[in-house]
């Protein structure tokens, strides 16, 4: 099984250590940071320009600051500008990767849906029955299992969570293949970037803060439209466990109420942004160790480390998607009933 992968392992792979070497190339001259190659490769960028009100400032305006993070390329005027004023809303690589995730749900899931559709009853094709498996998983073992039979208004959102977040996290450990034509080049970091590699930029979306936060608020008012939905107002007091005496009561309350569901939203955002960043640094960072030391020794370790820790990421994919849709369940299907 392993060595059918193996060779989009070995690619992958090699396309990381392009990345990294087209960071090197740029910095010839200077000393290579591995800090520098770390941050360019995790942290956000804006790729497709769109402001609302501002208006450009081109390289030679008093205006223009070269130290702007949001820079563009105009290919007519054949200069580099950016906005002032407005209102930026500029396509950055995780939103573009978000894109990319969305399109492949609808074209994967819409007709092995239509496929499964014409006959519930007979296996159409590995394909299917493997959708048929992950979809028929969620709902038995993780919604139902959770929450005590009252799953099934929440099959919808459970499995959308599911399958963006594993696919978020699958589509982040395949590196910009955009990038392999320049790695030998004589302009390898200087050229500008591909339009293949800025929409599919290699970047993890679920690696970003903004995204988890956002799905753990989603989580987070589930917790309270469904205690209110099923308690009604008593959700307000029920909050509290049964037994808890009433001199406890003051302090229990907010406690129970406003910081427990907080807490749940917390750790669900950190435990997936952790957990998806981790793999990157320590890939990127054993690679970048062989232009660190400069020295034939290290690359056998470097690479056969990488390739393990490659091999684990494709597993942490999947737990952690299964993990943030496991206790989004119990957390939702905790706020049900009183305890």
């Amino acid at each position: 099984m392993f060595k059918k992968f193996l060779p989009v392992i070995l690619i992958c792979l090699f396309s990381f250590g392009s990345s990294v070497f087209a960071e090197e190339a740029e910095h010839k001259a200077a000393e290579f940071d591995l800090s520098e190659v770390l941050v360019h490769h995790l942290m956000d960028h804006p790729e497709f320009p769109f402001n609302i009100g501002g208006r450009r400032v081109y390289v030679g305006d008093p205006l223009f600051d070269p130290e702007n993070p949001a820079i563009f390329d105009d290919h007519t005027a054949g200069r580099k500008f950016h906005y002032i004023g407005g209102f930026d809303l500029h396509i950055t690589k995780r939103v573009a990767m978000m894109w990319v995730v969305t399109f492949f749900l609808f074209i994967i899931f819409i007709p092995a849906a239509r496929l499964i559709a014409k006959n519930p009853y007979r296996i159409q094709s590995k394909f299917t029955s493997f959708v048929e498996v992950l979809v028929s998983f969620i709902k038995k073992d993780v919604a139902d299992q959770n929450m005590h039979g009252h799953g099934h208004a929440y099959y919808h959102y459970l499995l959308s969570l599911f399958f963006f977040v594993l696919f978020c996290n699958l589509f982040g450990i395949i590196p910009p293949l955009g990038e392999l034509p320049y790695m030998f080049s004589s302009t390898a970091g200087h050229h500008e970037t591909p339009f293949l590699a800025k929409i599919w930029s290699g970047i993890t979306v679920t690696g970003d803060v903004s995204v988890t936060m956002t799905l753990a608020i989603f989580t987070l008012l589930m917790i309270y439209g469904t205690g209110f939905s099923y308690q009604g107002f008593k959700f307000i007091l029920n909050s509290v466990p049964n037994g808890v005496p009433i001199l406890l009561f003051p302090l229990m309350w907010p406690l129970e109420f406003i910081v427990s569901p907080c807490a749940k939203a917390f750790a669900l955002t950190i435990r997936l942004l952790a957990n998806m960043t981790a793999g990157h640094v320590i890939i990127l960072a054993l690679l970048g160790f062989i232009f660190e030391f400069k020295s034939a020794y290290i690359v056998p370790v470097s690479v056969a480390g990488a390739g393990a820790i490659y091999v684990l990421e494709i597993f942490v994919a999947f737990l952690q998607a299964f993990i943030f849709t496991l206790l989004t369940s119990i957390f939702v299907g905790s706020s049900m009933h009183r305890h």
